[in-house]
């Protein structure tokens, strides 16, 4: 697609939420309501997400207070889960790419609010964590600062009245279907980046909808884009997991001719929390094999809808047998495009098999290809 059909209208400045946007606050609500719900015999599956996500703090108490018939007003249960919710503040870590995103857009002089549903004491307390980023803000908007709180516009729009510009021009970035009606309302254009899997079809009136924070084109609205992507890939913190070879679904080899090694998730519930679903490359060890390029899935696999999030590598040899059982050591380096459906088992292989043919062609590259002596590949 060409950039005058892909362009949308020009944004100059740049809105942006925090809560399931920037930090990954469900991860630490989630393990907090675990356990408190425990002392009522309640058990916290994380159905409820949905509907507290983009909420504001007391709305998502009294969903909670209500949908668990808990014996306790809703005051009462923010007085107790608060003190507990602050104490693990500093455990809620940026989702990928909210570092990259804001140190670009800082680095040329685009514009930016934070506009939360949160109290503005306690998005001042969150983002305390994040080095650097309160001097990124022109504009911090909160709950308690406007008359209604997401989906009303308020909030957008008292952040665009700070920053000087009109809503029109204000490019809006939110993760929850509330934040995107809010945004709607105010006029601005939205991203949606959903923060529950699975979701994306209520996010219609999105302008557009990305599966993480790494698939974001700032130059799609007219800003500056990123320079960071190299021959097609993106490179990542490295990371490390490891594991024996598991039996998959048997479609790997049986269905795509593509023979994957997989590994159990269970280790890794924080590592599949914190990395976005997509696809991958990197190396991979085998003790008594060596140590391979390698290309991986992590997610839910759309064409074949997958219940949980899985970890599936693909290693790029040609083995004479099955390895059920060795340890696989792998260490992920860089980051190709996010997970997809496709319309035809066909396109999905052709797609596959282009993954491959761009990591084996990054992994050459001297900024990849150190790695393969990483120790942790044949420990």
């Amino acid at each position: 697609m060409s950039m005058s059909n892909s362009l949308k209208k020009l944004s100059s400045c740049v809105l942006l939420d925090l809560d399931g946007t920037l930090i990954n606050t469900d991860g630490v609500v989630g393990d907090i309501l675990k356990k408190y719900l425990c002392k009522y015999g309640k058990q916290w599956d994380g159905r409820e997400s949905l509907k507290i996500v983009g909420k504001t703090p007391l709305e998502a108490a009294t969903t909670i207070v209500e949908d668990y018939g808990l014996p306790c007003a809703v005051d009462e249960f923010n007085s107790e889960f608060y003190p507990l919710f602050s104490a693990q503040m500093d455990k809620i870590k940026s989702l990928p790419g909210a570092n990259r995103l804001i140190r670009h857009l800082k680095g040329h002089g685009v514009p930016m609010a934070l506009a939360s549903n949160s109290s503005r004491a306690n998005i001042e307390s969150k983002i305390s964590y994040h080095e650097g980023w309160k001097e990124c803000f022109s504009v911090i908007v909160g709950r308690d600062e406007v008359s209604k709180g997401k989906p009303s516009p308020d909030i957008f729009l008292e952040a665009a009245r700070r920053l000087n510009k009109d809503p029109g021009d204000c490019l809006v970035i939110e993760d929850s279907v509330p934040g995107v009606m809010a945004a709607k309302a105010a006029g601005t254009q939205v991203i949606a980046v959903p923060s529950l899997p699975k979701q994306t079809h209520l996010y219609t009136s999105a302008d557009d909808v990305i599966n993480s924070l790494l698939d974001i084109r700032p130059e799609k609205w007219g800003l500056p884009p990123f320079q960071d992507w190299i021959e097609n890939t993106l490179p990542i913190d490295p990371w490390r997991i490891g594991g024996p070879v598991i039996k998959g679904f048997g479609r790997g080899s049986k269905v795509l001719g593509i023979p994957t090694a997989n590994l159990s998730t269970k280790h890794y519930a924080d590592e599949l929390v914190e990395h976005p679903s997509g696809v991958y490359f990197g190396w991979a060890g085998l003790a008594t094999r060596g140590v391979f390029k390698m290309v991986m899935s992590i997610g839910w696999n759309p064409y074949f809808n997958n219940t949980e999030k899985t970890i599936e590598p693909w290693l790029l040899h040609d083995f004479t047998e099955d390895f059920y059982g060795e340890e696989l050591r792998l260490i992920i380096v860089g980051y190709i495009r996010p997970e997809a459906n496709f319309p035809s088992l066909e396109s999905l292989v052709t797609k596959i098999h282009e993954d491959r043919e761009v990591a084996e062609k990054a992994l050459d590259l001297p900024l990849y290809a150190k790695f393969k002596d990483d120790p942790s590949l044949t420990k």
